[in-house]
């Protein structure tokens, strides 16, 4: 199949590499200004080795293809979308949140959209290189996808991909944002590791009392997801595991604040369901980030 990378960062190049190296047709979607010098092969360098694949660069994706990932940041989808001037067979979104999903439905259509999620540790290196940190990804997709991407998802395996398809929506796109919720607004606001977290009556305090709001969320927005698998996540984590917002806030980029946050709390308070910790979680992290008067 001829697939598309929209948003070539950390996951968007994982993505691309593999299903290059598989075979697949890869084109990514790169800024204009950095078409000309960018890699013609991409490469990642894995805990089990490297993978070098070629890849096809474009600034805007005027061909036809079969299926686009897209990786971008949230807050970057909007203009992101402005380059992609053909419609695609089958769209598959692996952004943090919940919201997009609404937004590439009311652009692609309702049927050609497959949600998704991934867990991997990853990082993009420089153009068209990346690393991956951690030594499995965890890759999935609704079920409405397993027809048109049933076979190449499965000989992802291969690759140390474990992949599920998820009947129910809900349940699939929940089922992280319950885990990368409290990860990620309990790390970034407390500056700590998760093993520092879990250490720390305080902050394992309020880890567990997030984690709690976000399940409740969730399974009133009709998902089903078990506290108990996600509170057993966060204690088989490796110790030193840090969310990519606590890094973004270190380097002082943009965050996903509104995007992991703001479907808790608003879900709460549409369910009269108590959110308290998850909006004070939010609301730290945006006074660490306010500028400070001299």
């Amino acid at each position: 199949m001829k697939q598309a990378i929209l948003g070539v960062g950390a996951i968007g190049g994982l993505i691309g590499t593999v299903l290059s190296s598989l075979g697949e047709e890869v084109i990514v979607v790169v800024r204009p200004e950095g078409l000309p010098s960018y890699p013609r092969r991409l490469t990642l360098e894995r805990p089990s080795g490297s993978l070098t694949a070629p890849v096809k660069a474009v600034a805007n994706l005027t061909e036809s293809i079969d299926v686009l990932w897209i990786a971008t940041k949230t807050y970057q989808l909007p203009a992101a979308l402005e380059a992609v001037q053909s419609l695609p067979e089958c769209a598959v979104p692996l952004l943090n949140g919940l919201d997009h999903v609404a937004t590439l439905r009311t652009r692609f259509g309702q049927h050609r959209v497959v949600p998704g999620t991934i867990a991997v540790e990853a990082e993009k290196a420089g153009p068209g290189r990346f690393v991956q940190r951690s030594p499995m990804v965890r890759l999935n997709l609704a079920a409405s996808a397993e027809p048109r991407l049933g076979t190449v998802v499965g000989r992802l395996a291969a690759l140390g991909f474990a992949c599920r398809f998820v009947v129910n929506e809900q349940t699939l796109l929940w089922g992280k944002l319950c885990f990368l919720g409290p990860f990620a607004l309990v790390t970034s606001a407390s500056g700590l590791n998760i093993g520092e977290v879990l250490a720390d009556r305080v902050w394992k305090q309020k880890l567990d009392a997030a984690t709690t709001e976000a399940c409740a969320v969730a399974n009133a927005s009709g998902a089903e997801i078990d506290e108990e698998q996600i509170h057993a996540a966060f204690a088989a984590a490796p110790p030193g595991m840090r969310s990519s917002m606590q890094k973004d806030v270190l380097a002082g980029r943009k965050l996903e604040l509104d995007a992991i946050s703001s479907p808790i709390v608003r879900g709460g308070h549409g369910y009269g369901i108590g959110v308290s910790t998850t909006a004070g979680l939010a609301a730290a992290i945006r006074e660490k980030l306010s500028p400070r008067s001299p």
